[in-house]
């Protein structure tokens, strides 16, 4: 039976946004610090260093200071270029540019927010694929639908709108495309993904019926809708009917 869903202008899907990059004090405090360090030499930032010192210094006399993450961080960040700069040729300036942790730092933002990016992008291809088969189901389409790669995070989608309630239609349609090999399915690949992508009635269910379709070939599939009853109420022992059934081939050892 498929599941009821809300009207559709109560259903709306909120749009996904971008996820913001929380704010890190200790982070603003070494960005300041680099920043005010560019082009300085040695005794610059050996003379900001003792400044540093003399603040934290101050602060530590202060309840509301003593656990400054900027502060701490900035103090660190001078301690760090004093001793990277004691250790370059006499007269080199500080430069971002050439600070091999700042460009470190760097590649790691910029692989940060490429992930980001992608998994908004991700979101974004769930939300419209949930959407196309609720309109499918709506039109009791969904069966004759081939699944298609990430089809089992769409699944999970689903049943998050419908408040968590398990999409019985959808876990059929998943169990029955998974027995006949049907869609993404049809790569051996896909199908050993599915273990670890879809919930154990739904894989018990796909593992019976492929069996029964095996003793009784041409069976109509609404012939097999008590397998979906048993695989949700005792996931584990149909997965053990199925093996047991499977190892009754002709030729299975």
């Amino acid at each position: 039976m498929t599941t009821p869903w809300p009207p559709r202008t109560t259903a709306r899907r909120p749009r996904v946004a971008a996820p913001r990059e929380p704010v890190d004090p200790a982070r603003i405090g070494r960005r300041v610090v680099r920043r005010r360090a560019k082009g300085m030499d040695a005794d610059a930032v050996a003379a900001a260093l003792e400044d540093a010192r003399f603040f934290a210094r101050q602060d530590s006399r202060f309840e509301d200071l003593a656990d400054d993450a900027r502060g701490r961080a900035e103090l660190a960040e001078w301690e760090r270029l004093d001793q990277l700069l004691a250790a370059a040729p006499a007269g080199t300036a500080y430069d971002p540019d050439t600070d091999p942790v700042v460009q470190g730092e760097l590649a790691a933002d910029a692989a940060a927010a490429a992930d980001r990016e992608a998994a908004v992008r991700e979101a974004q291809r769930i939300a419209a694929r949930a959407d196309e088969l609720q309109a499918l189901r709506e039109l009791h389409a969904l069966e004759q639908t081939e699944p298609r790669d990430g089809d089992e995070a769409v699944r999970d989608e689903l049943t998050r709108r419908a408040g968590g309630y398990v999409q019985a239609d959808v876990d059929a349609w998943l169990a029955h495309a998974l027995a006949a090999h049907r869609g993404h399915y049809r790569d051996p690949a896909a199908c050993e993904a599915a273990a670890g992508l879809l919930p154990l009635p739904v894989l018990a269910h796909a593992a019976l019926l492929a069996e029964l379709v095996r003793l009784v070939p041409g069976v109509d599939m609404d012939q097999l809708a008590f397998a979906a009853r048993l695989a949700t109420t005792e996931p584990e022992a149909v997965g053990d009917l199925a093996a047991l059934l499977a190892r009754a081939r002709p030729g299975a050892s």
